[in-house]
């Protein structure tokens, strides 16, 4: 068992479970300009704390630019002891597409 790459849809479900979070891994000038709402930018400043601070069974939901940089966070925080780390397939770019036409 592992971390699981979800889809945008997926993600969307998990995200209305109370205590889910929403890590956006990208640069800050990236998450600065646009992010999904209620993300978190993850940082190496803030990594240690939000991993102390979190309930490590609710669902991790991690994005990056296209979604491949976000799997080798999953993991990480999968191996740290969070039970549902998951990585959004298709990423930032995957869900502002999606929700570009809502």
């Amino acid at each position: 068992m592992s971390y699981k790459c979800i889809s945008v849809a997926q993600a969307e479900e998990l995200l209305k479970i109370e205590g889910s979070v929403l890590l956006d891994i990208r640069d800050l000038a990236s998450f600065s300009i646009g992010n999904i709402a209620g993300a978190i930018h993850l940082t190496n400043e803030n990594i240690e704390q939000i991993i102390e601070s979190s309930d490590k069974s609710k669902p991790f939901i991690i994005y990056c630019y296209h979604g491949n940089s976000s799997k080798g966070v999953a993991d990480y925080f999968f191996r740290r002891g969070f039970e549902n780390s998951c990585s959004v397939d298709g990423g930032y770019q995957e869900w502002a597409g999606q929700h570009s036409n809502r």
